[in-house]
């Protein structure tokens, strides 16, 4: 029952930072408009079929995914989310243009990464 809390707790946090994130502002401040995530895109289960098999070892030096594992992602962060998406979408060190998520759009890029640095914490 408790791990059933805890999941729907962790759920409920990924759609409010999820729908926070999706907002992107252009020039002009007053105008919004919603990124575009892939249609059906879920971040926990793209990172898992994409980003999961470096970013749960810490394979070529890639910061780990997991509880308690923040410390590896501040040092990525003092530079900003920014600069670590821009990382992922064009490649760094030895990962690859887009990890391995050859068919995710730079938003759901943008998700994934959001996604691992809150699931570090």
């Amino acid at each position: 029952m408790l791990n059933v809390i805890e999941n729907l707790k962790l759920t409920h946090k990924f759609a409010l930072i999820l729908m926070a994130s999706t907002f992107a502002f252009n020039g002009n401040a007053d105008e919004k408009q919603l990124a575009q995530l892939s249609e059906g895109f879920n971040a926990e289960q793209k990172y898992m079929a994409s980003c999961f098999a470096c970013h749960s070892t810490g394979a070529a030096g890639a910061p780990k995914v997991g509880a308690g594992m923040s410390a590896e992602w501040e040092p990525r962060l003092e530079k900003g989310l920014d600069a670590v998406v821009q990382n992922a979408i064009n490649g760094v060190n030895t990962m690859p243009a887009k990890g391995l998520c050859f068919d995710c759009s730079d938003e759901d890029l943008r998700a994934i990464v959001e996604y691992m640095v809150d699931t570090s914490s």
